[in-house]
């Protein structure tokens, strides 16, 4: 492991993630014009932006650099895979991905880690074994909002809290388990052709996951939170439909049953998808 890696592993152990990143979300959510349009212009220079994508290019239809961050998109710019396809549900690098181990673990650079680790919980085991799963990264240049990879209807939500530890090729290389230590919003769906699961991972600056039908949903409490949704409230999504936005670059992984035939073998870490685009079949 290089020094350089050694050296960000110490300074993210030290760092107090969660102030950092409430600090820097204050002045994500500065609503002075002079300085959130400097924010955002330096913003894409610094990432180079394709502004040609944006639903709103318009500056000034943005009243803070939040609100641009987690910007829409144009209309049919990112076409779906349609219903016989899993369709990427963001902007990414694909980082890891497999078929879970009959004990449920997973694998991201190296290091291993269980799928109860990764929910909190042991609940859905059995439901996953020897399922398939696949990790994607959103870098700070990216699309950062979160949708469907297919039809289906939310039946549970989790929150569990955690580190924020900067999510990327170092600190997922020399920090152990990072996906199963920051802070993470688990969403359990039932589709037409099973269940599948979605993991948000929250990252240094990444200040809050933002959802649609429960809007901003971290931290709500320093307690794992639970959403049931089997009964009372429904929350049905066509494939497409956001579910969540990021605040800066994290992590999504998603957990397919084996009874799913699962991600194309053709997908290779390091591999860049586009939000809507196949993945593989249910």
């Amino acid at each position: 492991m290089s020094l350089m890696h050694n050296l960000n592993t110490l300074i993210q152990y030290g760092l107090p993630g969660h102030l950092v990143s409430r600090a820097v979300g204050r002045l994500a959510f500065c609503e002075n014009a002079q300085v959130k349009n400097f924010l955002i212009q330096q913003f894409i220079k610094r990432f180079e932006i394709h502004m040609d994508e944006i639903a709103e290019p318009s500056l000034d239809a943005y009243p803070h650099f939040n609100a641009f961050f987690t910007r829409a998109l144009k209309d049919g710019i990112r076409p779906l895979a349609g219903k016989k396809h899993i369709a990427s549900p963001v902007d990414g690098t694909v980082f890891s991905g497999g078929q879970l181990s009959q004990d449920t673990r997973l694998t991201a650079k190296g290091h291993h880690f269980s799928l109860a680790e990764l929910f909190g919980n042991q609940e859905y085991n059995k439901t996953y074994e020897n399922g398939h799963y696949l990790t994607v990264y959103l870098s700070p240049k990216d699309y950062h909002r979160v949708h469907c990879p297919m039809d289906a209807e939310l039946k549970h939500m989790v929150h569990v809290p955690g580190r924020l530890f900067s999510v990327n090729e170092s600190t997922t290389t020399s920090i152990p388990a990072v996906f199963a230590r920051n802070e993470r919003v688990i969403m359990h769906f039932k589709g037409e052709h099973g269940p599948f699961s979605m993991v948000l991972v929250g990252a240094m600056l990444v200040a809050s996951v933002e959802t649609p039908f429960a809007g901003v949903i971290t931290p709500p409490g320093r307690g794992i939170t639970e959403w049931n949704y089997h009964r009372g409230a429904h929350h049905k999504f066509a494939q497409g439909d956001e579910v969540g936005r990021f605040q800066y670059g994290s992590t999504v992984i998603m957990v397919l049953p084996q009874s799913m035939r699962g991600f194309d073998t053709e997908i290779t870490d390091g591999q860049s998808v586009k939000m809507g685009e196949s993945l593989g079949q249910p």
